[in-house]
This record gives structure tokens, sequence and C-alpha cells, in this order.
């Protein structure tokens, strides 16, 4: 794989064994499904050199999967050329501690990568710029967007339209089934008030949704936080859909010049200044 940013190393790749079966549920999709889907081969099947310069720890899984397009609109890309630290990743770090998804002008879908290069955990990130748990891991988003895929196709393959507006239709319908429960607004999200309930890797978030308050570091009873951590959020318990509201954390200065730091695999959200 190209590599020219300086990703860390340490850690292992994700097995692809552990992704097997909903690699091979997505590739059977797009095959049975060529009208609506375009399945992204991944590194092992292009012969010329791709600009994409993903963490190296996804490698054997790019290998198989480059991303899936629904009626010609990108619903999951893992060969991502042009990174960029505006719009909604104004708060994220340095572009070796996140790998993009899904992305439109407002809202994204991020895969956190550990200081020693491990993915974690998965948030969606709307306009607003608050983190939403999308899933524990990257096999658990597949899985999960494997559901959604194959709901949305299930109702194209009885839809009459066609061109734009079929396209439209793909949109409306990868929204409904995965992409509004954790890239939208805080009035979308419902009752902040809903109790937590465990962490279900894949499974869709009850209805409510947990917000998770960002504290101060010296109460949070956390070790192991990056140096000048302003304020910290912990969703190591938290169920997916719950909901950090960074822009309003308690802390000196302008909310926007603030950055953020994962730590326990993306699932430590440390609020740092620039």
């Amino acid at each position: 794989m190209n590599s020219s940013l300086p990703w860390p190393t340490e850690a292992p790749a994700i097995p692809l064994l552990s992704v097997r079966p909903v690699l091979d549920r997505i590739s059977s999709l797009a095959r049975t499904h060529e009208q609506d889907v375009t399945f992204v081969p991944g590194f092992a099947t292009h012969e010329e050199e791709l600009a994409a310069d993903p963490p190296p720890a996804l490698e054997q899984v790019l290998d198989e999967l480059g991303g899936i397009e629904l009626c010609g609109h990108p619903v999951l890309n893992l060969l991502v050329e042009d990174r960029t630290d505006v719009g909604p990743y104004t708060l994220l770090g340095p572009a070796t501690t996140f790998y993009p998804l899904y992305e439109t002008p407002e809202a994204a879908v991020v895969l956190t990568i550990d200081d020693d290069g491990a993915p974690g955990a998965i948030y969606g990130i709307g306009e607003d710029l608050a983190l939403q748990l999308a899933a524990a891991d990257l096999p658990s988003y597949l899985e999960r967007f494997a559901d959604a895929l194959e709901v949305s196709l299930a109702t194209l393959g009885e839809a009459p339209e066609e061109g734009e507006a079929r396209t439209e239709l793909a949109e409306q319908l990868m929204d409904e089934h995965l992409f509004a429960a954790f890239l939208g607004d805080a009035e979308e999200a419902g009752d902040d008030d809903a109790a937590a309930g465990p962490d279900t890797g894949g499974a869709v978030a009850a209805a409510g949704t947990t917000a998770v308050p960002v504290q101060d570091p010296s109460t949070a009873g956390l070790i192991d936080l990056p140096e000048g951590t302003l304020a910290v959020a912990d969703l190591r318990a938290a169920p997916l859909g719950a909901r950090v509201e960074l822009i309003d954390a308690d802390v000196p200065g302008d909310p926007l010049d603030l950055h953020v730091a994962w730590r326990e695999r993306g699932r430590v959200v440390a609020l740092l200044s620039a």
C-alpha cells in the first residue's frame, strides 16, 4: 500500500479471517444487485498504484474491498485519496489519528486510530461537530453497513424510479437505515436522557440517545490522558449512538481551536488546545 503519511505501525493488521464473512456478504449483495451496486475492488486487484493512503492495520481488509457505491453514490469508501482538516474534521487531530469511511460536505464517519496504529471505535460527526458512536470497531461497522445495504436494496428492488430519482431514493434509504442514527443533529438525536445500555457491537442503538458528559480530567478518574488535556469524555461503557457535544465543553478559549485525541481504542475522547 502507498504510505506517505507517517502512520504508526506497532499495531497488527485486522485479521482477514475476522471480516471474511461480512466481506463475502457485501460482495454477494453487489453481485446480485449489479444494477444498483458498484463494488470498488481493493488493492489486491488494482494493477496501478492507488493514491489512497490508509492505515497499515487495514491492509488485509483493503486488499479485498475498496468501497461500495449505491446507484452511483459512495456509501462506503475505504480508499480515501484526498484528506482534509475542515468541515466535519475541524476538531479532529492529525490525519494519522483517524480515517474517513464516508463523508459529505457537512458530515463524516471516521475510524479512530490509536497512537500505536490500532483501529478502534467508529464515530459519526454531524454538522454540529458532535461525535456519535457508530460502532465499536471496523468489523462491527461493516456488519451494520451490510444490514443497511441489504434492507435498502430490498426496497430499491421494488422501486420503479430510474436515473437521478433512483439515486436520491438510494441516498434516502441509506440515511434511514444507517447514517441518520449517528449523523443527525441534537434535535434529531432524540431524548438525551435515555438510559445507557450495554455495548452491542454492530447492533442498532435503542430509541433515544445517551449524552456522554465532557468532564474535567481531574475528576474523571482516568489515567494515561494526553498532556494538556482540558476535558475528557468516557465512552467505554456507552451504548451505540451515544453522543458527545464537543462544542459545549466548558473550557477556556474558542472551542473551534480545540482538537481531539483518542485513548482506549477511541472510547475515551480527550480535548486539547490546538
